[in-house]
């Protein structure tokens, strides 16, 4: 790429032996005849270097530098000043409102030959250096948030299977006596009929009592009540179940795991956000589930695949509700949809919704770290990426997604139902 060499001097002479000069050395030229149309200059044409004259009416060569110097879009473009100024103040005053150098009239071509290349090299390094330090920092910051999110989920795994074993203990004891107390009220009942049959004429003061408990009300409930005790106690022990499929530890090796238990069990954490809320109806999830086997795999990173899509398609469904308007309805029903078949040597896994599509120069972005178009503070920019890093690095598979605005997304994990161990990655 050819540089552009923006030269600002209000003598006629001046500016046409630089111009030819830089010409034939293979540079790019550009003129200003004064400091206020060399700002508008570069406004529309950012060079890479300036050459300035000291000495202009309006505004001078010092007062067009510091302006320049201000402005962000044109602070990091080197200046060199061009002067008969041999006194050292002025040279001085040049430098300290940004120039790099300067060179002294009458011209000597070697000398700007010489110094104009030098300060580019300098400036191109400046800022070949100033991007792999932006880059260097990205991927510092996207590891980091990475290493977060891995011990938040690797510290949440450990949370959840701890809560669920300690849900389990006390879940076991009220199912285990919800039944000891079906049997002993059954047994209780059929003593009070037996009496109830043996007194023919039971004391006043016990017709009395038997209407203030309303023995009838209580046959008939008490069964009812113990049943409902009893079923919300099986929900539990579902939901811890769901806990400990989805927070299997990590391992270094892969195990076989079955991969619709692994987005049941997500499917039962994320239960609270697909539930009818204000302003939104409940989401619907239709499962299509082929017959698929076990497959070796990290369960534990799995799950946080399914965590991260199925989080991303709420979050999706949410957002068109939020932006509803009249000229764009909604679907009749929110909906996501998860489908699993073997492909090959492959088992595809598709979860899709209905919301309102990825626009397509978003779309080759969305697998980069940090990358986000939520709100700040509503997304990281990291779940999709780590969602992409566990399939196509860990599991040896691929991520993809198709999408079409006002149509909806649909992602698909593809997973080797035979993974290789040895090649790998551990």
């Amino acid at each position: 790429m050819t540089d552009l060499v923006l030269i600002v001097d209000d003598t006629p002479t001046n500016l046409d032996v630089l111009s030819l000069t830089l010409s034939n050395s293979g540079f790019e030229v550009a003129i200003a005849t004064s400091g206020e149309r060399a700002l508008q200059q570069v406004a529309r044409c950012l060079p890479s270097l300036i050459l300035l004259d000291v000495m202009m009416p309006g505004l001078d060569g010092f007062e067009t530098c510091l302006r320049l110097k201000e402005n962000p879009e044109t602070a990091q473009v080197p200046v060199i000043f061009m002067t008969a100024l041999t006194d050292i103040k002025s040279k001085m005053r040049g430098l300290e409102v940004g120039a790099v150098d300067y060179i002294t009239k009458p011209f000597h071509t070697k000398e700007v030959l010489a110094r104009i290349r030098t300060h580019l090299r300098l400036y191109h390094l400046t800022e070949k250096l100033a991007q792999e330090v932006e880059n260097a920092t990205t991927e510092l910051r996207a590891s980091q948030m990475q290493l977060v999110q891995s011990e938040k989920m690797s510290a949440l795994g450990s949370l959840i299977a701890g809560v669920a074993h300690e849900i389990n203990n006390p879940v076991g004891c009220i199912l285990g006596n919800i039944q000891l107390a079906e049997d002993a009220l059954g047994d209780l009942f059929k003593v009070i009929r037996g009496y109830q049959q043996e007194l023919k004429e039971p004391s006043p003061e016990l017709l009395k009592l038997l209407a203030q408990i309303d023995l009838d009300y209580l046959q008939e409930d008490l069964p009812k009540l113990l049943n409902s005790i009893k079923g919300s106690g099986e929900r539990i022990t579902t939901i811890s179940r769901s806990l400990r499929t989805f927070s299997r530890m990590g391992s270094d090796r892969p195990q076989l795991f079955n991969v619709h238990d692994g987005i049941d069990s997500t499917l039962m954490i994320l239960r609270h956000r697909l539930i009818y809320k204000k302003g939104r109806p409940v989401i619907e999830v239709v499962t299509d589930y082929g017959e698929i086997p076990d497959i070796l795999c990290f369960p534990d990173q799995l799950n946080q695949v399914f965590m991260n899509i199925l989080a991303n398609a709420i979050d999706a469904l949410d957002e068109m509700v939020s932006d509803w308007q009249e000229a764009n309805p909604l679907p009749d029903v929110l909906k996501i949809t998860i489908r699993t078949r073997v492909d090959g040597e492959f088992l595809s896994i598709k979860i899709g919704d209905n919301g309102k599509g990825i626009p397509e120069q978003i779309k080759p972005r969305i697998f980069e770290h940090l990358f986000t178009t939520k709100q700040i503070g509503k997304g990281t920019g990291l779940g999709l990426a780590i969602a992409h890093q566990i399939v196509t690095e860990k599991h040896l598979g691929t991520l993809t997604v198709e999408s079409q605005v006002g149509q909806g997304t649909e992602f698909e994990i593809r997973l080797p139902t035979q993974l290789d161990v040895e090649s790998g990655p551990a």
